[in-house]
C-alpha cells in the first residue's frame, strides 16, 4: 500500500462501512433475527427487545419482504436513503440507511437471513461526505499543488494542480526526487536553500515548515522564473509511524513580482531625493535599481539642466547629454562614482529615438525613460537586463516610469534650488563688503562662510563703517531663513545699518530705529496692498551687535539685539564675553536697546560672529565659545591668521548647517601729536582765537595749504555757536587720513543747510563751508552736538602717521 492509500484508506469506509456501522439481520418477513452492539449504541434496543419483531418497530415503513431480482445485493451508497428512526425510549432519530441482501436469501424466501439493514446517524453521514468532497476538490480542482514524497523523497503521488504545472502524467514521474522535478532554491532567510535539505529535516524532526519561497522553472514553462509559496509536513499513520512528506505549493509569482516591485518603491522613496543635488540623486537611482530590477543602470542630463538652468538643444536640436551615473550588476561594491562625461548616441540607437520622441522606448530587455517633470527634458534614464533570461513585463515598465518621475521631480528640485542658491550666494556676496574700507582706528579680519544645507543660503552679513571723528562702526547680523529672499533682506537691513550709522547715532538709538523698521515692515506691506512678502522684505527676529569704537578715547560703545555678545580679548591673552544687555531681536518690540561702554587698551582684540560659527548638530553655543576662546588667547597672532584657525577648529572641513560670519579686529588709538583740542568760552571774541589756534596748528601739522579753507570753516562754525547756542565751545583738530575740523557745543539743535537770496544778510555759512570740505555733517552727544568736516590733504602732502597699536 503506498503512503497515500495508507494515510487515506479509513476515511474512504465512511460511516456506513458494516464494520462501523449499526447492522440488522432481517429474514424473508422483515423480521429482527440479528442486531449488532452498534446498532444498540445507535437505537437503544437491546437484542432480547428487537429480535423476533418486524424492523417497522425501530424503523417505521420498512415493508416485510425480501429484495426484489433488481435491488442490490451489496452495500451501494448510490441507493442511501435518509430516514426516521424510533429510539427505544421513544424520541425520533434522523438516520441514513441501506439494504443489501444476502447471498441465496432469494432462494430460501421463506426462513433464514434474507437481508441486511446498515444504518448510521444522518449527520455523521453529511460530515463525512463533505470531507469526500473536500479531499476530491484537493485531488481534482484545488489551485493549490499536492505532493506526496515518501521516506526516500522519492514522488508517489501528487494532485492534478501539481500535474499540470509539471505537465506529465504521474505514472512518468513516479520514484522521481524532488530537485529533478523543480530545480532551484529557496529564498526564505534562516531557512536551508535546497529543497531536499528542507524534506530531510521535516522528515527527521517533525517540525513542519510554512510559506517557505521557493524560487526555480517551472516545467512547462522553461527560461521564466517562478516563485512558490511552499509548506512541507511529516505524514505517518496512527501507530507514529512516519510514511514520507507531503508537499503544498502555490504559484505566488504575480503577487511576489508585485511585492518586490511595491519593495523597490518604497526603497526608492527612502533613498532616491535624499540631497538636493543632481548627481547625488542620479547615482541613488543606479544604486535602487541594481541589481533587483536591472543589470545595468545609467542616467544622463542635458547639459544645461546639469548646470541649474533651463533644457536647451543644440545646433542639430538635440540637447547634449551629460552621463552623470552608471552603474552595472558587477561593479564592485567599492567601485568610486564615474566622474560626468559627455555621451553622444547615433541616429537608431534606443536612447536617440527616445530623446526624438520625448517618449519612452522599450525592447524586452531594455527600457529607455525620459527624464520629466511636468515640463521640457531633463534627460534619460536606461535600464538594461543584458543576457538575463528575464524580460521586462508591462508591471515593470510601469515600474521603471514610476522610478524615472520620481527621481526627476528630486532632480528639478535641486535645479531649481541650485539656481536660487546660486542667485542667493551671488547676491549675497555682491551686498557684503568686497573688501574693508581704509580707515586707522582698528586692523581688520573677516571671514564668511555661506550655509552647505539644503535650506539654502542664509542672511548673515557683517560690516565695518567708518564714522565722523576717526571713529569706527562695527556690525554683525543675522537674518531669519534661508534663500534668496534671506539674501535680499540682508542686503536691505545691511544699507538701512550703514545709512543709519552715517548720522552718527548711538548703537542702542540706532537698533531702536532699526528695530522700528522691522517691526513696521508688515503693516507697510498691508498699506500697499501686498498680502505676501516679498524680496528684501524684513521677517521679525533677525539679531544684530552694533559697536562702536573711537581711537582718541579708545572708548568702545556697544548695543545688541538677541545678537550673542563679542569676545574682548586684551593684549595679555585675556579672554572675556562681556555681558551686554541683550535686548530682544529686532521686529519684535516691547523692550528698550541698552548700550555698554568700555575702554579698551590699545591692542585689544574684538570678535564678533553669528552663532553659526558657533554651534553645529553635535555642538552646542558654550561648547562653540570654548572654542573661539581657546583660539583667540593667541591673539599676538596675525588676524588673518587668527580667522583661519578659528574655521578650522570651529568648522573643520568647511562644512556648517548655517551662515557664519566672523569679524575681528584690533584697536589702534590716535597719536598725541595728532590730536588738538581747545576749549572756548562762547563769546564773539572766541572767533578770532579759534582762528588763530587752528593756523597755528595748521602750520606746525605742514598743512599751511589749507589754513584759509580751514579759517573760513573754524569762523563760521564758532560764530554759529556763540550766537545760537550756550556754555564752552570745543574746537578740535585730527589729522587722520584726511583733516578732520569739529566744533562742539552744548545746544541740540541742527544747523540746516539753505541757499539765501541774493537780497539776505546772512545764512551762507554752512552752504560755503560745503563747499569746501570733502564731507560734513553733525552727531549729537549726551552734552550736546558736534559738527564736523573732513577736507583732503594735498597731493604732495606725505600723510599723517599711522596711529600706534
Amino acid at each position: 500500500m503506498n503512503a497515500w492509500n495508507a494515510a487515506t484508506s479509513a476515511d474512504f469506509r465512511g460511516p456506513l462501512d458494516v464494520t462501523r456501522a449499526a447492522t440488522a439481520v432481517l429474514d424473508a418477513r422483515g423480521l429482527v433475527i440479528g442486531w449488532s452492539a452498534a446498532a444498540r449504541k445507535l437505537l437503544g434496543y437491546a437484542p432480547e427487545e428487537i429480535v423476533g419483531r418486524p424492523a417497522a418497530t425501530f424503523l417505521p415503513g420498512t415493508a416485510d419482504r425480501a429484495p426484489g431480482p433488481t435491488e442490490p445485493s451489496a452495500p451501494d451508497m448510490s441507493h442511501i436513503e435518509a430516514r426516521t428512526a424510533r429510539h427505544a425510549d421513544g424520541h425520533r432519530l434522523p438516520v441514513a440507511i441501506t439494504m443489501c441482501p444476502l447471498a441465496d436469501a432469494l432462494q430460501n424466501a421463506a426462513a433464514g437471513p434474507a437481508r441486511v439493514l446498515v444504518a448510521t446517524g444522518l449527520d455523521d453521514l453529511r460530515r463525512w461526505e463533505a470531507r469526500q468532497a473536500m479531499l476530491h476538490g484537493l485531488a481534482t480542482q484545488s489551485p493549490v499543488g499536492l505532493a506526496i514524497y515518501d521516506n526516500d523523497l522519492q514522488l508517489t503521488w501528487f494532485n492534478s494542480s501539481y500535474g499540470r504545472e509539471i505537465g506529465l502524467p504521474l505514472r512518468q514521474l513516479i520514484g522521481k526526487r524532488a530537485n529533478e522535478l523543480y530545480p532551484g532554491e529557496f529564498v526564505t532567510e534562516g531557512y536551508p536553500h535546497a529543497l531536499e535539505a528542507v524534506m530531510r529535516h521535516v522528515l527527521a524532526t517533525g517540525e513542519p515548515f510554512v510559506d517557505l519561497h521557493f524560487v526555480g522553472e517551472q516545467p512547462t514553462d522553461p527560461g521564466t522564473e517562478h516563485v512558490w509559496s511552499c509548506s512541507y509536513y511529516r505524514l505517518q499513520d496512527p501507530d507514529g509511524r512516519v510514511l514520507g512528506v507531503c508537499e503544498d505549493s502555490f504559484d505566488i509569482t504575480d503577487r511576489y513580482q508585485a511585492q518586490r516591485r511595491l519593495n523597490l518603491l518604497v526603497e526608492a522613496g527612502r533613498r532616491i531625493g535624499t540631497t538636493l543635488d543632481m548627481v547625488g540623486t542620479a547615482r541613488e537611482v543606479t544604486e535602487v535599481a541594481v541589481p533587483d530590477f536591472a543589470s545595468t543602470v545609467t542616467v544622463d542630463l542635458v547639459r544645461s539642466v546639469l548646470e541649474g538652468g533651463d533644457p536647451e538643444p543644440d545646433e542639430a536640436g538635440m540637447p547634449e547629454l551629460i552621463r552623470v551615473a552608471a552603474r552595472s550588476r558587477d561593479d564592485p561594491p567599492d567601485r568610486p562614482p564615474t566622474p560626468p562625461h559627455p555621451v553622444a548616441y547615433r541616429r537608431g540607437m534606443l536612447p536617440y529615438r527616445s530623446l526624438s520622441s520625448g517618449g519612452l522606448i522599450r525592447t524586452e530587455r531594455t527600457i529607455v525613460v525620459p527624464l520629466r517633470a511636468g515640463g521640457p527634458l531633463m534627460g534619460l534614464v536606461t535600464f538594461d537586463r543584458g543576457d538575463s533570461p528575464r524580460v521586462f513585463d508591462g508591471g515593470e515598465v510601469d515600474l521603471a516610469d514610476e522610478l524615472v518621475v520620481r527621481a526627476a521631480v528630486s532632480m528639478d528640485n535641486a535645479r531649481r534650488f541650485a539656481r536660487e542658491h546660486t542667485a542667493a550666494l551671488t547676491l549675497q556676496r555682491d551686498l557684503l563688503p568686497q573688501h574693508l574700507p581704509p580707515q586707522s582706528a582698528v586692523d581688520a579680519a573677516y571671514r564668511y562662510l555661506p550655509s552647505d544645507d539644503r535650506a539654502g543660503v542664509g542672511g548673515d552679513w557683517f560690516d565695518v563703517i567708518g564714522l565722523s571723528g576717526t571713529r569706527v562702526g562695527l556690525v554683525v547680523g543675522d537674518v531669519v531663513g534661508h534663500g534668496l529672499q534671506a539674501a535680499a533682506t540682508m542686503g536691505r537691513l545691511r544699507t538701512t545699518v550703514r545709512a543709519l550709522a552715517r548720522m552718527d547715532l548711538a548703537p542702542d538709538e540706532l537698533l531702536g530705529r532699526l528695530d522700528d523698521l522691522v517691526g513696521q515692515a508688515p503693516e507697510e506691506r498691508a498699506a500697499g496692498g501686498a498680502a505676501e512678502p516679498g524680496p528684501g522684505d524684513v521677517t521679525p527676529g533677525v539679531t544684530c551687535l552694533y559697536a562702536v569704537y573711537d581711537p582718541v578715547s579708545r572708548h568702545c560703545t556697544m548695543a545688541r539685539a538677541g545678537h550673542p555678545p563679542p569676545a574682548i580679548v586684551t593684549p595679555g591673552g585675556a579672554v572675556s564675553f562681556p555681558d551686554l544687555p541683550a535686548g530682544p531681536p529686532l521686529g519684535l518690540g516691547g523692550l528698550p536697546f541698552e548700550s555698554w561702554e568700555t575702554q579698551l587698551p590699545v591692542g585689544s582684540l574684538l570678535a564678533l560672529f553669528t552663532d553659526g560659527l558657533l554651534r553645529d548638530r553635535e555642538r552646542d553655543v558654550d561648547a562653540g565659545l570654548a572654542i573661539l576662546g581657546e583660539v583667540l588667547r593667541a591673539d599676538a597672532r596675525p588676524l588673518e591668521e587668527l580667522c583661519d584657525r578659528a574655521l578650522a577648529e570651529l568648522l573643520p572641513g568647511g562644512a556648517t548647517a548655517d551662515d557664519a560670519a566672523l569679524l575681528l579686529v584690533r584697536t589702534r588709538e590716535l597719536d598725541a601729536r595728532q590730536v588738538a583740542a581747545w576749549e572756548l568760552p562762547a563769546e564773539p571774541a572766541a572767533v578770532a582765537t579759534a582762528r588763530e589756534l587752528a593756523t597755528g596748528q595748521l602750520a606746525r601739522w605742514g598743512l599751511a595749504e589749507l589754513s584759509y579753507a580751514t579759517e573760513l570753516m573754524v569762523s563760521e562754525l564758532v560764530t554759529n555757536t556763540v550766537r545760537h547756542a550756550s556754555g564752552p565751545v570745543h574746537l578740535r583738530l585730527l589729522r587722520d587720513l584726511a583733516l578732520v575740523t569739529e566744533v562742539s557745543d552744548t545746544a541740540h539743535t541742527s544747523p540746516h543747510l539753505r541757499y539765501a537770496a541774493s537780497d539776505d544778510e546772512g545764512g551762507r555759512g554752512l552752504f560755503i563751508v560745503a563747499q569746501l570740505v570733502q564731507r560734513w555733517g553733525t552727531r549729537y552727544t549726551p552734552s550736546g552736538k558736534t559738527i564736523w568736516t573732513e577736507q583732503a590733504f594735498p597731493a604732495d602732502y606725505p600723510g599723517a602717521p599711522r596711529p600706534v597699536g
